[in-house]
């Protein structure tokens, strides 16, 4: 585990991506600015990516009821009453955790470039959940991202508590290309105010 911050606002468990661990560069500038504006940012590895960190081999992730699982424990451990707790990911880890939004324990979500569909499989999108959801899911997506582009997405009906954030040429780590003339750690900082925004409104009892 890796804590970043002190829970006065509220707790975000973060979880990482299919590929890198906890302490990528993505995530460890997200958890910093989240921690930042005084939320405490909860980050942990699956079981998959611990084997890894151990041996050094990479593995595929674990299947999704084991991710799911491990998900679900974590919010056990670290809901506590009284303190807000949200659940946010990017890419797989932000799937997982809309996956988990209807857990009693959870005010919301945040997805940092979520897997729309698998790159070439745009005939299944990975939405159904989706359709459904009723507590605030906040996606924030690349305008290039291959797993989810702008023309597919918003024909999606995503239920109303969906909120997509379109960030401008930015790819799946919400990285834009240089001509773009914009950096990917401006859209982080949208992101991360997004974010922050909505911890801040849902502290406050209002909805955002």
């Amino acid at each position: 585990m890796l804590i970043d911050g002190c829970a006065e606002k509220g707790r975000v468990l973060l979880a990482h991506g299919a590929g890198a661990p906890m302490d990528s560069p993505f995530m460890n500038h997200m958890a910093a600015a989240i921690a930042a504006g005084g939320v405490e940012v909860v980050r942990f590895e699956f079981p998959y990516m611990q084997k890894r960190r151990l041996d050094g081999k990479k593995r595929p992730p674990d299947r999704q009821p084991k991710l799911l699982e491990y998900f679900s424990a974590l919010i056990e451990q670290y809901s506590e009453a009284g303190q807000p707790l949200w659940l946010a990911g990017k890419s797989m880890g932000g799937r997982m955790a809309t996956m988990l939004a209807a857990h009693p324990a959870v005010a919301g979500c945040f997805v940092y470039g979520y897997p729309f569909y698998a790159p070439g499989k745009q005939d299944a999108p990975r939405i159904e959940h989706l359709q459904h959801v009723v507590k605030p899911i906040h996606i924030f997506q690349g305008t290039r991202d291959s797993m989810g582009k702008p023309a597919l997405v918003d024909s999606y009906p995503l239920a109303d508590a969906v909120t997509l954030h379109w960030l401008e040429d930015g790819d799946h780590d919400l990285k834009p290309r240089k001509m773009s003339g914009i950096t990917q750690d401006e859209h982080l900082a949208d992101a991360v105010e997004s974010t922050l925004k909505t911890i801040n409104a849902y502290q406050r009892g209002t909805a955002l």
